[in-house]
């Protein structure tokens, strides 16, 4: 990294959740890269260690991790005063943390199915948000980068209530943005499919991921470290005057 880069997030506290794996874990690990010190967030504890670990010997000293679920605003409460007591601010936020407990049409699903999805994809995402607002970025200022989905922008079979939720994702990110973009940018991205744990139902389906692939301009699923070069971006210096904007990373489009 160059000396002076605009990609330089040294000194910068981070958040990120749902960071024991895939997506998460490949932002964590980006923005030590570039500097930051970073917390990495999820349910378990031993997994968020793993990776933490992972990092720090990569970039020494730049990674820890505190267990919390997303869904939970007690877990969260706490989550947002240790990194304050830890280390007095959070410069950057980043939302990934996501269920999806299921898959079908979408008006079959089970409402304690609905309810669990909106629970940590929108409600959990927002609850986060505004105690990270009031204890460190209303006075310091910050960067937030919520993790929607494609399917926040377009429908598709399976995975209606899932859809909806990153939808809702997108519209509070351009309603914060709008409200509190003067201090802190609020921004999103939107990752096609990507070959992840997470979305292991889709791209280990053979006929999925055949129709996903030959529809995409470039021939491929994304990876996780592609998601995360787009967060690194925007919550850097080089992105201070983008705010309310969703950025689509899918290689161009491929249908799930």
């Amino acid at each position: 990294m160059a000396a002076g880069s605009r990609f330089d997030l040294s000194g910068r506290i981070a958040l990120v959740t749902g960071a024991s794996r895939g997506i998460g874990s490949a932002i964590a690990e980006a923005l030590a890269e570039q500097g930051a010190k970073v917390v990495l967030s999820s349910r378990k504890q031993e997994g968020l260690d793993v990776e933490a670990a992972r990092i720090n010997a990569r970039f020494p000293g730049s990674a820890e991790a505190v267990a919390a679920h997303a869904g939970r605003q007690e877990d969260l409460e706490r989550l947002v005063a240790t990194v304050m007591e830890r280390h007095g601010r959070i410069d950057i936020l980043v939302n990934n943390a996501a269920n999806n407990p299921y898959f079908g049409p979408l008006m079959d699903a089970e409402m304690a199915a609905w309810d669990k999805t909106f629970e940590v994809n929108l409600r959990g995402l927002f609850v986060l948000t505004k105690l990270v607002y009031h204890a460190s970025m209303e006075k310091d200022g910050g960067a937030v980068v919520n993790i929607s989905s494609v399917g926040g922008l377009r429908p598709g079979f399976g995975l209606g209530v899932y859809n909806i939720t990153k939808a809702g994702v997108i519209m509070l990110t351009r309603q914060l943005a709008k409200e509190i973009g003067g201090k802190v940018r609020v921004n999103a991205i939107a990752p096609g499919l990507i070959k992840t744990r997470f979305a292991e139902a889709l791209w280990g389906n053979e006929e999925i991921l055949k129709r996903v692939v030959e529809s995409n301009p470039m021939g491929r699923i994304g990876s996780p470290e592609e998601i995360a070069g787009a967060v690194v971006f925007l919550v850097s210096d080089a992105a201070s005057y983008i705010n309310g904007e969703v950025i689509v990373v899918d290689g161009g489009g491929g249908e799930p």
